[in-house]
């Protein structure tokens, strides 16, 4: 079993940063998958990154070049730095880890844990 537990939410102007934080809870983070995802109200989830057990990093074409996604084994952590926020970019964003989640690792469909969420507010 893993438990995930996401921080780093909140309120920020348009064209602020933020940096999500997953503290993961169980054995062997470091051979999962960490993805980030997004939902926005009336809206279905979407793949936001991912980061393999090898350091590979995907994005969403959305994301891509304003966000960073990192991960310290360490700490049994991943991060998702967010930069050049927009008002689209409001959501609630789960963490999610997967031990075999087939490439690329974007579909939620084949994570095996997620989180609670932190709701991230961008302000225009």
């Amino acid at each position: 079993q893993v438990q995930l537990v996401e921080s780093g939410g909140g309120l920020v102007q348009a064209g602020g940063s933020l940096r999500l934080s997953c503290a993961a809870s169980g054995r062997a983070f470091s051979s999962y998958v960490l993805g980030w995802f997004r939902q926005a109200p009336g809206e279905e989830r979407e793949f936001v990154a991912a980061i393999t057990s090898g350091g590979t990093a995907v994005y969403a074409d959305s994301v891509k070049g304003r966000s960073t996604v990192s991960r310290d084994n360490a700490k049994n952590t991943v991060y998702l730095q967010m930069n050049s926020l927009k008002p689209e970019d409001t959501a609630a964003y789960y963490c999610a880890a997967g031990e075999t989640t087939g490439w690329p690792p974007t579909s939620g469909r084949t994570y095996d844990y997620w989180g609670q969420g932190t709701q991230v507010t961008v302000s225009s």
